[in-house]
């Protein structure tokens, strides 16, 4: 699934988005609003993720949508 069709859709994906990322709180979620950079910023700050981890981490979310 690409990225436009996941933050068109951000409020169906908040549950699976917290799921893989607890950490995230809703007021996180309400600010990302779908937007990967803004997403992967959030993981680097709560997680202390790289910005290549971080990416690979939504690369990896992104195809398990699109399996699921």
């Amino acid at each position: 699934m690409n990225w436009d069709q996941i933050e068109g859709n951000w409020k169906q994906f908040t549950g699976k988005v917290r799921e893989k990322w607890g950490k995230l709180t809703d007021d996180d979620l309400t600010t990302i609003a779908g937007k990967k950079d803004q997403l992967a910023g959030k993981l680097q700050e709560k997680y202390g993720y790289a910005k290549e981890q971080a990416e690979r981490e939504l690369d990896e979310f992104s195809r398990t949508l699109q399996s699921a």
